[in-house]
């Protein structure tokens, strides 16, 4: 297989929340291998800083959009912006996500509402938004950002272990569905990787020892350590991959 299958020159990738944290690392990551970048934040001016940067660091062309993405009527916009500005989307990465952690007999609706709505409502808003103009150029690369917590369980994390995996089961209905349109669905599940959203459990030494006794690589994960996956995902190397669900854990999982 020539490494050119990897090469994403003039394809057009749209990554939620991909202004910071993993997203951002995913959106200079797909920029570097080629393609044009949209990226959103609910803030309208991380999404224009995030989109500089990109732009500065990489050479590729690249927009920052303001959408909240669990509202549909902002999420088609944000689908035809891109087209618009961009001409065309050929990778959706829905990274988007959040975590709010309390016991069960603790959590207030609110708090279970939003959770749900931003890992797992705004994938599937977004793909339908995004996947009619997969579906017209009859190509098309969905890539959903699950966790480990999709397959497995941790105490206090029960509104996202419960939207993780009905990500997971979603991506599968996404592959059946859209396959004759030769657009692919799949899904990353990182395990405990350093951002910003885990700072709270690395911070807290009790809870960061824990985690580090379940990892057969005892450290946490890096985020670029996800991009070689990412990329593949997003090629026409994976061309014959799709409804998968890949763990990227430290080995965690595998105990």
């Amino acid at each position: 297989m020539s490494l050119n299958t990897f090469n994403l020159d003039g394809r057009v990738a749209l990554i939620t929340g991909g202004c910071q944290g993993l997203g951002l690392v995913f959106a200079k990551a797909l920029a570097e291998a080629g393609a044009s970048v949209a990226v959103t934040s609910r803030d309208e001016a991380k999404a224009s800083e995030g989109a500089r940067q990109i732009r500065e660091e990489t050479g590729q062309q690249a927009i920052g959009l303001a959408v909240d993405v669990t509202d549909v009527e902002q999420v088609q916009r944000m689908a035809a912006e891109t087209v618009q500005s961009l001409g065309r989307i050929d990778i959706l990465v829905n990274n988007a996500g959040i975590n709010v952690r309390k016991p069960i007999l603790e959590y207030d609706e609110a708090s279970w509402d939003l959770v749900q709505s931003t890992n797992l409502k705004a994938p599937f808003l977004c793909a339908k938004a995004v996947v009619p103009f997969m579906i017209k150029q009859a190509y098309g690369r969905i890539i959903n950002l699950s966790s480990m917590l999709g397959t497995i369980a941790l105490p206090e994390r029960s509104a996202y272990c419960s939207s993780k995996g009905g990500l997971i089961q979603l991506t599968k209905v996404m592959a059946l569905e859209w396959a004759e349109h030769h657009i692919t669905a799949n899904a990353i599940c990182p395990g405990p990787f350093a951002t910003e959203l885990n700072k709270v459990v690395i911070d807290n030494q009790v809870a960061n020892q824990f985690f580090l006794n379940h990892l057969a690589i005892k450290r946490w994960g890096n985020p670029n350590e996800l991009t070689g996956l990412l990329i593949y995902l997003a090629s026409e190397a994976s061309s014959y991959m799709t409804g998968s669900s890949i763990v990227i854990d430290g080995g965690w999982t595998a105990q």
